[in-house]
């Protein structure tokens, strides 16, 4: 696990006076994405405040040297694939770098100055080429919630508790955020119809997800052992599974999610590493007295004591009553990454304990992240039980499932008392109409 070190120091500020006291980006976070500035091809950044650092430049201005700039020179390309395959000790070298560069009182700060564009002015793209996506299904408080709508006394099928349960799916549509998601058309079967009909989804929802991008990956046949699994993580990123929930009840059986999910999925922009989320490691206690121990190669010490996550996510909902009456998004849940049944090594470990090679690049997503009650429902088909309770808007607007010109918007934030609170950015898209 990353340790902490003085990139963290709370007393520590940044000559970007916006940087200091900014909601997702000040000097203790420094996460990376690929972006285009003004007129420029896409190249590797660094959020900082309300402006971005090209690597580029400053790669070209001469502000790093050794393992920062063997890191710099992997990240300044069109996609962040060979700064995730570098691990840990080059990206710990840069981050270190990075805090000196843009910490008060830096003597380089006129020259730094000139490689800062303004993220306004800026595009930012999918910050690695992502060659495989698998899904896993480790909110537990999600399964039981979607369980019960179908199973109510015995919501929890009987291997949830025993392997990390997760399915692959299409990194083609893979977007990042800002870019708008159409309603799928599909296949579906009312209960009252004889027949299935084909058509634009009517019960189209979001997923509150954590999504993981992976570092060094492993050969094909030699599985990461639990205690190694930290070392193959290169940093996370909000997650929205996009899920069109009437197509997936209809095709999901006997292999799982299909077109109802692989029609979209969107990821915030930038890639939070392992050391800024240091602060926030938690021990991983999601596991009830009670629950069958995990079998021994998803188990060790080090995972359970500092593998859980202690990150605030949220969800919001600008909808087009909303936007017009000049209202703010109205939030449908609060959640928290402490509430995964199992840890980010747990996952990394089980996929590849059967010998699939995980690859830098790869991109996990956790899953449905809910917490325990109703206000931390990370879908709205948890949110309005399968449709049954709507959720009613400040603009006079009900929502039982997303409609058109809806913006679902997912935010994450690190909180912890003697740290400064760091962020994600926002995951956020629009829904189009069908096609």
């Amino acid at each position: 696990m990353a340790q902490l070190d003085q990139t963290h120091d709370p007393k520590l500020e940044s000559w970007l006076l916006s940087a200091n006291g900014h909601s997702d980006f000040p000097i203790q976070n420094l996460p990376l994405g690929i972006f285009s500035p003004r007129g420029g091809i896409p190249r590797g950044g660094v959020a900082i405040g309300d402006r971005i650092l090209d690597l580029l430049e400053a790669l070209a201005a001469g502000h790093f040297t050794g393992e920062a700039a063997k890191a710099a020179e992997a990240a300044c390309s069109t996609t962040l694939n060979p700064f995730l395959a570098l691990g840990a000790g080059p990206r710990q070298a840069l981050r270190a770098r990075l805090s000196e560069l843009l910490a008060q009182g830096s003597a380089e700060q006129s020259r730094v100055e000139t490689c800062l564009h303004l993220a306004s002015e800026c595009v930012l793209h999918l910050p690695a080429c992502i060659g495989d996506y698998t899904d896993f299904y480790v909110g537990i408080h999600h399964a039981t919630n979607v369980g019960k709508q179908f199973r109510p006394d015995n919501p929890l099928l009987p291997n949830y508790k025993h392997v990390p349960i997760g399915y692959h799916g299409r990194a083609s549509s893979i977007c990042p955020s800002g870019v708008p998601v159409r309603r799928p058309r599909g296949q579906a079967k009312l209960p009252d119809a004889l027949r299935p009909g084909f058509g634009p989804s009517r019960r189209l929802d979001y997923e509150l997800e954590l999504g993981v991008w992976i570092g060094p990956g492993n050969t094909l046949g030699e599985p990461i052992d639990i205690a190694e699994a930290p070392g193959h993580v290169g940093g996370y990123c909000l997650l929205n599974d996009w899920s069109a929930r009437d197509i997936q009840a209809w095709e999901y059986q006997p292999l799982g999610p299909f077109l109802a999910k692989n029609f979209a999925t969107t990821i915030s922009a930038w890639i939070v590493t392992p050391e800024a989320l240091a602060p926030f490691r938690i021990p991983q206690r999601s596991r009830p007295e009670g629950d069958p121990a995990a079998l021994s190669y998803l188990m060790d010490h080090a995972d359970q004591r500092e593998g859980g996550l202690d990150l605030e996510l949220e969800v919001l909902l600008l909808t087009p009553g909303l936007r017009n009456k000049g209202l703010p998004p109205h939030r449908l849940a609060l959640s928290n990454a402490r509430h995964m049944y199992w840890t980010v090594g747990q996952m990394i470990t089980h996929h590849s304990s059967n010998g699939c090679n995980l690859q830098p690049g790869d991109l996990l997503g956790t899953g449905t992240i809910s917490g325990p009650d109703q206000t931390s429902c990370g879908s709205i088909l948890e949110a309005t039980v399968g449709g049954k309770n709507a959720i009613v808007l400040a603009s006079g607007e009900e929502r039982r499932f997303l409609e058109d010109g809806d913006e679902v918007i997912l935010r994450a934030r690190g909180r912890r008392d003697g740290f400064v609170p760091i962020g994600f950015g926002e995951c956020r898209a629009t829904i189009l109409p069908a096609a």
